[in-house]
Formats: C-alpha cells, structure tokens, sequence
C-alpha cells in the first residue's frame, strides 16, 4: 500500500487476531522518555553546582576547625576555666561558710589532676632524684619493716592504756578483733604460707580509718556531711517515683525503697561513662597494693566493692579472672560478701540508717577483706599479674550520657526483682519456721521458741565480743543471725524499727520485750550487718563468676563457702573496731536529770566543765552555745557550783 504522499505502509494481517506494536509511536516515547531525563540531569547537576557552592563556607570552617581543633580546644577550656574560677570567687566571697563544700570538692580536684600531671611529666626526673634514698631505703628495709611494726604496736598498747582508762569496756572488742583473727588463722588452708605482711598492714589501715573517721573531727565531719549529701541526694528519687506511683510512696516499702536502686544504679553507670568511677577506684586499689603488696587484679575488685555489688565488680577484671591464682579469685569473693552496694546502701539509708557509718563501714572493711582473705586462704602460686599495667580497666559500651543513664536503669531491673522476690520469700520461710518451731516446742510445753529466739542465744557472745552493752546483746545477736541466715534488708528492717522507736521515746522494755537499743549497739550494730555474707548470696556470688569465667566455675564452688565465712568475720571485726573507738557523745541535760549530783560520777564532772565553760557570771549567769537553750540550765548550773570550787561560780 502507498499513501498520497508516496510513502510505502507495511501491510499486517489480522487473521491470527495478534497485534503488532507500531513502531512509530514506540520512537516517539523513547524520545519523551530520553528529553526528561537529560532535563533532570540537568537539573541535579545545576542543583549539586548550587549546594556545592552554599556549603563552601561551611566546608572550609569544618576543615579550619580539624585542623585547629587543639587550640579551638584549649580555647574553650580557657574559657570555662576562667568562668569557673569567677564563680569559685564569687561563691566564696559571698557565703564562704555555705561554699566550704565547694572549696573541698575544687581542692581535691586541683590536687589530683596537679599529681597526675607532676607523674605525667616529671616522674622519672623525681624517681632518679630519689633513687639513692630508695636504694638505701631497699638495703635497710628489714630491720626498717621490724623498727616500724614495734613502734605500732607500742603505739597501739599506749593508746589503748591511755584510751581505756576511762572506759574498760573498750578492751572487749579489742579482744574480739584478737579472736576473729585467730579463728580464721586456724580455719587458714594453708597456715604456714600465711603474708603477716598483708595481714598487718590491712588491719592497720582499717584501724587508721576508723580512728579518722569517729575519733578525729575533721573526719566526723566529712562523713556526716557525706551522708547528709547522699541522703539528699537520694531523695530526689522522690520526683520520678510519684510520678509513677503517685501516692503508694507514702506507704508501701517496694514503691520507697527499691526506686532508691534504679535511681542510684542510674547514677552509677553515668560515672562509669564519665570515667569518674574508674578513676577513684584505681586510686584506691594502688593505695591497698603497695601497702599490702597484692596483685593488681583482685586489689582492682575488692576496692571496686566499696561501690558496686559483688556480681558488678569483678567485671572490672573480666578479661583476667581465667588466668587468677585461687587465693586471688578467693579475695575478689570475699570482698564481695564483705561490702555491700552503692545501690543497695542507698536502700537502707531510707530505711533511717545512719547514713555516715554505713558509708564508713564499707569503706574500712575493704583492706580488712584483702587482709583476712589472705589469712584464710594464702597465696601458694605466682601470679601471672604483678604490675598494675599489665592490667587495664574494663569499660562500658555506652555511646553517650543519656544511653549510659539508660542502661543503668535497665541493669538496676534484674536487682531490683531479686531484691523484691528474696524479701518475699524469705518473709514466708521465716514465717512458717517460725510456726513449725512453735509446734514442735508446743509439743513440750515451750510454745515461745523461735527462729529469732535460737539466732539470739546463739550470736550472743559474737555481740557481746564486738562491745555491745550486755542488756542490747540478744536482740544484735538476732539481726546477726537474721542476716547471715536470711539476708541484710531483713535485718537493717529491723534495726530501723528499734531506731524509730527509740526516736518516738518508746518505754525501753514492754512486756518482756526490747524495743529499742542503744545509740552505741546502734552504731557497732551497723557496721556488723554491712555485707553481703549470707547463705542467700552463695548462689548469686557462684551463677555470676562462674558466668563472667566458665572456667574457674569448679574453683568458685569449692571456695564459696570458705569466702563466705571470712566475709562474715570481716564485718565482725569492722564492728569491733567500731566498739572500740566509737562512744556516743555525752547527753548532758539527761546525765543531769536522771544522776544524782555526786563529784565521783565522772559523767557529771565532765557535764559540769562543759556548763562552765560555757557560762558567763555577771551577777547572774548567762549561757552559750548549746546550753543557751536549756530551759533548767541555771539550776543545774547552781548544783555543779555546789559540787566543785571554780571561780566562775563566785
């Protein structure tokens, strides 16, 4: 076929009713197709030309900013610096008293990073400066390390005369501290092989830091403070915790207490990211290893329990734990079952638990752990680790602040529920030993016989041996028994219902039964339930090493029972200590309304001296100080002038 204009058409057949595409219009869209893409290529480029142009500034500032990053660095730590430091000024000039804190905190700071800096870049040139006297030190070092231990042991035994004179009583725990330590020598796996050099320096520390602590007031002071610090900073628990609960926090203990954990393990995981916690902890752990000449790793763990549990801190040492000797795996276990957790602590401070000896206690019973755990199991094998840095500091995975304060509160869940179901459960064990003990004694006319009953007889020596008034001594011996048999939160449940009665001014006794002790077996009480030494702990302390080191599971297992009595003689002893060096100060207002006015009652003398030198007699007495605001304070003044000749009474 041909058109008008000439142009030859194809000629398709229909017959087979299959149609054929026209190539035509097939050219035509390829056309359109190949027009809108070259259009938007184009487009894309012109676009990219644009941006490119745009983001020259930008791109030229990032590379100035890579390549000055250092100085841009110290720029900005300028600064900061520099804003701290008016702010410093200006807190201090305003209220010096109110920003003591501040001033503490800054000193520690410039102190530290001062010493970091002077080892950084100065270190060696000091260590060569000192070798000669180093060289002479080593030479010498024998009868040096004899001169050293006779001066503190007559040191000890002229205190202790000097100290016990007034008070006798003192001579009880010094003498429990005598027991505990022969007990676990002669319970030692390997008695001859025993480092007294360990054992020592040990008891030393944790003996220096209790007299710091309780005896001297720079240290009274900083430990009250510090728990006063926690304690508030613990109840800002409270905001998330009514906002989830609302109302049930007045009441109910799960929604007070365990919050208390989420919160603080939150806290924890954040200075772990930061690399604050790494940082104290190593401090402390060199301080325990050149002095008690230990290994680095399971000095590194048991100084890490003085702020985590006992599951959390061999982490630090995860990477390690395979190629530990036993004496050291044994030591990381029983610093463990010796402290308890920063989470947990916080727990019991909201029960009402002084918060200050709590604090103290977990911090003196780590050199006494690492002391007695190789008491009671020495070291008969080289360890493959004996330079600190051979060994390194395990850290978290966390990206940022905000994941690292996630996964905190994440990590806190797992606790959390063990806390809650062991308290349950052990509640209902106690309660149904509790009825069968009363059924079986029912049988033979001695229905009253309990659980409690039996852990008071029993432990009553142990708390009479750490300095508890004998009248207190049954109702230590049960929180002991309650704790070692049951668990801690148990026990400082109870303690905290004997505090508040004593607080609400409950009758001593009602009905034949105790209900409240002392502010001494209060305090000694304290340090004798913070640890984790319980027979509900062997199986948290057995899943999570063996967890962390497959391995040594078999070795864990056959020295759990050993760490968990020698953690249980560590608290012991950190309450004798306690018994030894702490006496609550004298309440002079009672001593004068409930003593008869005699000049031999030496607690009358010192009250007298007290009011005294706190009078001023212009005709008529006037008081200062604490005694201003005693409402009998002239007639108790007019009693002492009766009793004793001093000018102030003319």
């Amino acid at each position: 076929m041909t058109e008008a204009n000439g142009t030859q058409l194809k000629v398709v057949s229909r017959a087979n009713r299959n149609g054929v595409d026209n190539q035509a219009f097939e050219i035509q869209d390829d056309n359109v197709y190949e027009a809108i893409s070259t259009e938007e290529g184009e487009t894309k480029k012109r676009l990219r030309s644009y941006l490119s142009q745009v983001s020259k500034p930008l791109t030229a500032t990032e590379d100035y900013i890579k390549a000055h990053s250092k100085t841009i660095k110290l720029i900005v730590l300028g600064i900061l610096g520099a804003g701290y430091v008016a702010y410093f000024i200006a807190a201090c000039v305003l209220d010096f008293q109110r920003a003591i804190g501040l001033v503490v905190l800054t000193s520690l700071a410039i102190v530290s990073k001062a010493y970091d800096l002077l080892k950084k870049y100065k270190g060696d040139s000091i260590s060569q400066c000192f070798g000669p006297v180093i060289r002479c030190l080593r030479s010498n070092l024998k009868w040096i390390k004899w001169v050293f231990i006779v001066v503190v042991v007559v040191l000890l035994v002229v205190w202790l005369v000097l100290d016990t004179s007034k008070r006798p009583e003192q001579l009880i725990p010094f003498g429990g501290v005598c027991i505990l330590v022969l007990l676990i020598f002669i319970c030692s796996a390997h008695r001859t092989a025993v480092s007294w050099k360990c054992v020592f320096w040990g008891l030393c520390m944790q003996f220096c830091l209790g007299l710091f602590i309780i005896r001297t007031q720079p240290g009274l002071i900083a430990f009250e403070w510090l728990g006063t610090q926690v304690q508030i900073f613990l109840n800002y628990t409270k905001a998330g915790s009514k906002f989830v609960f609302g109302d049930l926090i007045a009441d109910i203990f799960a929604f007070q207490a365990l919050p208390i954990v989420v919160f603080f393990s939150s806290v924890m995981s954040v200075l772990y990211f930061l690399g604050i916690m790494q940082w104290l902890i190593l401090k402390i752990s060199w301080l325990m290893q050149i002095t008690m000449g230990t290994s680095p790793t399971e000095t590194l763990s048991v100084a890490g329990n003085i702020f985590v549990g006992q599951t959390e801190a061999p982490l630090l040492i995860r990477p390690y734990l395979k190629d530990m000797t036993k004496s050291e795996i044994h030591a990381v276990m029983t610093g463990g079952f010796a402290t308890i957790a920063g989470s947990v602590m916080g727990a019991f401070i909201s029960f009402g638990i002084d918060a200050s000896s709590l604090i103290s206690a977990s911090v003196m019973a780590a050199p006494c752990a690492l002391a007695m755990s190789k008491l009671s199991y020495p070291e008969t094998e080289e360890s493959p680790f004996k330079s600190d840095k051979q060994v390194k500091v395990a850290c978290g995975d966390e990206q940022n602040i905000l994941e690292a304060a996630s996964s905190g509160a994440s990590a806190s869940i797992g606790l959390v529920a063990n806390i809650a179901v062991n308290l349950i459960a052990f509640l209902a064990i106690l309660e149904f030993i509790n009825a069968a003990l009363r059924w079986f004694g029912g049988m033979v006319d001695y229905p009253t016989v309990s659980f409690q009953m039996i852990c008071s007889n029993l432990f009553m020596p142990v708390a009479f041996m750490m300095g508890i008034p004998y009248d207190d001594c049954f109702i230590v011996a049960e929180l002991i028994g309650t704790k070692l048999f049951l668990n801690e939160f148990l026990a400082y449940e109870k303690l905290s219902e004997l505090k508040t009665n004593r607080l609400n001014g409950l009758e001593p006794v009602i009905g034949d039964e105790r209900q409240w002790i002392s502010v001494r077996s209060e305090i000694i009480c304290t340090y004798a339930l913070c640890g984790f030494a319980n027979f509900s702990s062997l199986g948290i302390v057995i899943g999570g090493l063996s967890s962390i080191s497959p391995s040594r599971r078999s070795d864990v297992a056959s020295m759990a029972l050993r760490a968990l009595f020698t953690g249980t003689c560590v608290s012991l002893i950190n309450a004798c200590i306690a018994g030894i060096l702490y006496f609550p100060p004298l309440d002079c207002v009672t001593v004068f309304r409930t003593s008869a006015f005699n000049a031999t009652n030496m607690d009358i003398k010192t009250c007298c001296d007290d009011l005294f030198g706190s009078t001023v007699n212009n005709g008529t007495p006037s008081f200062d100080g604490s005694w201003s605001t005693v409402a009998n304070a002239t007639i108790f003044f007019n009693n002492c002038c009766g009793l004793f000749d001093v000018p102030v009474c003319k």
